[in-house]
């Protein structure tokens, strides 16, 4: 978790500079969606309070991770990422976790879809206001951008859970 975290907040940096999505997209959209993998999977086979424990950890980690390898402290707006990320992170993260434990007994796909399309929106937002507003970064489109991507991989994840599943057993707590 604390990699996918670090590794995001780091390729967030980089726009991608392929098919004119320069000032629409930026890596941290294709591996940051790992992240609601790992805490639905955590979610469904430990239950709730072991899956909020493992976003506190990965939180924690990741933040020290972001601030001692990804953040430039000569400038603003790496320090506002490091910050923005933790926040977003967190917040997201939590919310995802609520959202999946209600939704756990529905249909298989049912509960990692929507928490991770509601956690991965609240994520977006919250990370690109406070890493970017105020600043020439056009942070609106590019979190569009990050957030049809969120979506596109969320969905594809719903491959790996479903796979996983098998491995996982159902748990209440």
């Amino acid at each position: 978790m604390a990699l996918i975290v670090a590794l995001s907040n780091y390729l967030v940096q980089f726009p991608v500079n392929y098919f004119k999505l320069q000032n629409l997209l930026t890596y941290g959209a294709f591996t940051y969606p790992v992240a609601f993998l790992i805490t639905d999977l955590s979610n469904r086979k430990y239950g709730k309070k072991t899956a909020k424990k493992i976003v506190y950890l990965g939180f924690a980690i990741g933040v020290f991770l972001t601030f001692y390898f990804s953040t430039n402290y000569s400038d603003l707006i790496s320090i506002r990422i490091a910050i923005g990320s933790g926040t977003a992170f967190l917040i997201a993260q939590l919310i995802d976790v609520n959202i999946f434990d209600k939704l756990r007994k529905k249909i298989w796909f049912a509960a990692p879809l929507i928490s991770s399309l509601v956690g991965s929106t609240i994520d977006t937002f919250l990370f690109f206001s406070i890493a970017f507003y105020g600043t020439e970064i056009n942070w609106i489109t590019l979190s569009f951008g990050d957030l049809f991507v969120k979506i596109f991989v969320a969905i594809i994840m719903l491959i790996p859970f479903r796979f996983l599943l098998f491995y996982t057993q159902e748990s209440s707590t």
